[in-house]
């Protein structure tokens, strides 16, 4: 069975253009095509990766972050309590209303006490600022590494230059080892994301991060079985070119240099635009869909491959636009609201929303013109004594 679904599902009228079957793609001594299992290379690669990273952050990022002044909040810890430990363990960390009372009552304790705790709970759990800047110098170190390599392989290749290149002889084009590498630098660095997945930072987007990272395993993978190594070369450095900014961005903001970190978002976003909106279009999706068919008539795989990059540019329009909004709210309000997109916890608006709570229930606001102490204090003049009182316009004693 596995057998027969393998030979169909890589029927040569699939994958290759009319006229071209695997026996046409057969290597010799001089000459090497992409094969897949070629691909398993990446496994062990990642597990390099992952060692590389660690000792990149403790050695490195860690030691960094403490001489540039990060420094990560001491948050209160919550008392044990082996029944809400159990709780948050096993159903819900953040309960509701029935569910708190419950547990008030099997822990005999008050309600905000409860909800207190799994507040200070979930704290606990938040990542530390440290964290976060290890995790973005590391992404930092590959992104500026995978985008001067990919520059570097690429000078020199014709398709680069003359995007007609990219179908010159289609399939049959040899695979070249600094091609071979640079996938394989690629490939092996997202595989090695979806190996840390459960120990990063958990961010709001998580679930579209491991979507991301699937597609972008599957795309990769597919566009070398395909032999689309050209084509694919020139989409991995396009995306390369923005990402190798938005962690410089992230790291400044977490240094809390605000005004580095704003200039770098401006530039972060025009990169972005142009190579998202404009130099992918052209370079990438023209290319596939009109200049591909001067050497060839269409095919399955002609559909497939446009299609996947047709959808890619539609997630491209999505974070563009939510760029834009970000930059309207820029230039309108003169800073950034708090961080980058994919940068917010979840955890951050529980916090801030259980910090209201706990303000309102308490009776408690916040005034410009209202002190602590009960007085009122306007223009710079001496507050009143709680004794006198405002009548007629004049302050009295009793």
């Amino acid at each position: 069975m596995a057998r027969s679904l393998y030979e169909w599902l890589w029927q040569h009228e699939f994958w290759l253009p009319p006229g071209i079957t695997w026996e046409d793609m057969q290597e010799s001594e001089d000459t090497h095509y992409p094969q897949p299992r070629d691909l398993l290379l990446s496994i062990p690669f990642a597990l390099i990766l992952v060692v590389i990273r660690r000792a990149f952050e403790r050695a490195v990022a860690l030691p960094l972050s403490t001489k540039l002044g990060v420094r990560d909040k001491q948050r209160p810890k919550a008392e044990p309590n082996p029944v809400l430990e159990t709780f948050y363990c096993t159903h819900r960390k953040n309960p509701g209303e029935g569910e708190l009372l419950g547990l008030a009552k099997q822990c005999d304790l008050p309600v905000r006490k409860v909800e207190k705790w799994f507040w200070r709970r979930r704290n606990m759990d938040r990542p530390s600022l440290s964290k976060k800047f290890s995790e973005a110098c590391w992404r930092f170190t590959f992104y500026i590494t995978a985008f001067f390599t990919g520059l570097a392989v690429l000078y020199n290749k014709p398709w680069l230059w003359d995007h007609r290149e990219c179908w010159a002889g289609y399939p049959q084009q040899p695979l070249q080892p600094s091609l071979f590498w640079y996938y394989m630098l690629e490939l092996s660095f997202y595989w090695s994301l979806v190996f840390t997945l459960p120990f990063d930072v958990k961010r709001k987007d998580f679930k579209e991060q491991i979507v991301h990272h699937a597609a972008t395993i599957f795309l990769i993978s597919f566009s070398y079985c395909a032999n689309y190594i050209r084509i694919g070369t020139l989409v991995m450095v396009i995306h390369d070119a923005s990402d190798c900014i938005l962690e410089p961005t992230k790291i400044f903001n977490y240094m809390k240099w605000k005004k580095t970190c704003d200039s770098l978002f401006m530039i972060f976003s025009a990169v972005f635009l142009i190579s998202r909106l404009v130099i992918y279009p052209y370079t990438v999706l023209y290319n596939t869909y009109y200049y591909s068919m001067e050497i060839f008539q269409p095919f399955f795989g002609y559909y497939f491959v446009n299609i996947l990059l047709m959808i890619l540019q539609l997630l491209h329009v999505f974070w563009s636009c939510l760029i834009i909004h970000m930059v309207y709210k820029f230039i309108l309000h003169g800073t950034m609201e708090k961080d980058m997109r994919s940068d917010t916890e979840e955890s951050d608006k529980d916090e801030e929303r259980d910090k209201i709570k706990e303000k309102e229930k308490n009776g408690i606001k916040y005034f410009s013109n209202v002190t602590s102490n009960g007085y009122i204090q306007r223009n710079g003049s001496e507050p009143l004594d709680n004794r006198a009182h405002l009548a007629n316009g004049h302050a009295k004693e009793r």
